[in-house]
């Protein structure tokens, strides 16, 4: 395992970070297969993995309710892994009314994690107008006093708002750890992207790195030009190994973070953990991974990561699933909803009232509604 500083915390990390937001389960995102789940996390810390990442959002049944993985992580690490293991969790800001709530937060997910204190707490998915609402709420003089009572050692931020909004909320906080951004071979210019991520560093920052395999959608399942692309190197990488690389490539990011949910995922990335390093593609590699974002490109059409962040839907709409059904008819130039996946989804783009609240929660902003009219008319009611 390689390990890099994170910012100026002093803190050496990891470069595969665990993230608990993609656990195995058992049926439901709410049912977590603890047996499976803490069976990786201890192999991940024995492999060298120091940094565990989870929020109060994770594996919940409903947005906004608590989720699994919070008290999962605290009965886990609760075995003597605590002590060996930089912990991470999130502010859920969207559900933050006054500033009491901030307070009201902390100490009960300070109880679930089973734990004093919190390593690295961040304030979850900002983007501009959530900053200003912080600020305002009092946010920077919260995170500073639970850093003097010794709750949190180093407060951070996630982003998914525009590019624009990150200088400002790196700017107007000296105490920020780090960020953290979505960021991979395909979305170079999404959100914060390559000139965030070099703004924060040069500021200091640590950089921790979500999504680098963008859902799993950087791994599995390309379409046959992407395979091409990656079977004509003469390097025996996986497409998941080459998207990882790409991202440790970078001197400016500290770690990332993969959702694994099986044994040959975290020994895949444990081996990738062990020997990439910072500016060691060649041009030749990083004009490859040009090619395979071109052809990949050229064939999605709706760019959901599937984060789950507009479930549930009021009416029962399956977003994810149908937006992932709507992409596979065209990487795979189907139309048969079996193959797709589509017959097995119960909330389907007719029940849709047009609401848009999906459209205003999307950390990527895609065109829902339109996709959701798409999936009709591709594969019916």
């Amino acid at each position: 395992m390689r390990y890099r500083s994170i910012g100026r915390t002093g803190v050496e990390a990891s470069v595969l970070g665990f993230g608990c937001m993609r656990l195995p389960t058992l049926g439901a995102p709410d049912k977590i297969d603890e047996l499976a789940a803490a069976r990786l996390i201890n192999e991940a810390v024995e492999g060298g993995v120091n940094y565990i990442d989870t929020a109060w959002f994770y594996h919940a049944s409903a947005f906004g309710q608590a989720g699994q993985s919070e008290p999962f992580v605290g009965r886990t690490l609760s075995g003597g892994l605590r002590e060996r293991v930089q912990l991470a969790t999130k502010l859920p800001q969207q559900l933050i009314r006054e500033r009491s709530d901030m307070d009201r937060f902390l100490e009960q997910q300070l109880e679930l994690l089973k734990t004093d204190h919190i390593d690295f707490y961040l304030v979850h998915g900002l983007d501009g107008d959530a900053w200003k609402r912080m600020k305002e709420l009092g946010v920077r003089e919260f995170l500073d006093g639970a850093r003097e009572r010794g709750l949190i050692r180093f407060p951070a931020f996630s982003f998914h708002g525009h590019r624009d909004a990150f200088p400002l909320i790196v700017d107007e906080y000296e105490g920020w750890a780090f960020a953290q951004i979505q960021y991979n071979y395909m979305d170079t210019e999404f959100q914060a992207g390559y000139s965030g991520l070099r703004y924060a560093a040069e500021k200091g920052l640590g950089v921790v790195v979500m999504e680098p395999l963008k859902g799993g959608r950087l791994a599995v399942n390309l379409p046959p030009e992407m395979k091409a692309v990656f079977k004509a190197r003469e390097e025996t990488w996986s497409p998941a190994e080459w998207a990882l690389r790409f991202v440790l490539n970078e001197g400016g990011v500290s770690l990332l973070l993969s959702g694994m949910n099986t044994s040959d995922q975290l020994k895949e990335n444990l081996a990738v953990a062990a020997e990439a390093s910072s500016a060691a593609l060649s041009p030749d590699q990083l004009a490859t991974l040009d090619s395979a974002r071109l052809a990949m490109r050229a064939r999605i059409k709706a760019d959901c990561s599937a984060c789950r962040y507009c479930q549930p839907c009021p009416q029962g709409v399956e977003i994810p699933e149908l937006l992932s059904a709507l992409n596979s008819s065209s990487m795979w130039e189907s139309k048969d909803p079996w193959l797709c996946g589509y017959t097995k989804i119960k909330g389907k783009a007719p029940a849709c009232v047009d609401c848009g609240q999906c459209e205003e929660i999307c950390p990527q902003g895609l065109p829902i509604r339109r996709h959701l009219k798409e999936t009709t008319a591709l594969f019916g009611g």
